[in-house]
């Protein structure tokens, strides 16, 4: 596995979102700044063609868990 300390936030937010879009799916980024109950701040994956949560439904995922769901 490379290591992903020197990327920007920026950068691994796209990479994230390239691997789920490579598999068929959408990553989405919470706009949400506050931990709730059901929402940490993360991602979801989401299957586009159905409209459904695949993972993280408690937007939960970090990019480099996008990333590594995705391979």
């Amino acid at each position: 596995m490379c290591d992903r300390s020197h990327l920007s936030k920026q950068a691994l937010d796209a990479r994230a979102r390239r691997a789920a879009r490579r598999v068929g799916l959408t990553a989405r980024r919470s706009r949400w700044r506050l931990d709730t109950i059901d929402n940490y701040g993360g991602y979801m994956l989401v299957d586009p063609s159905a409209n459904i949560t695949v993972y993280g439904s408690r937007w939960d995922l970090s990019a480099e868990d996008v990333i590594e769901f995705c391979k």
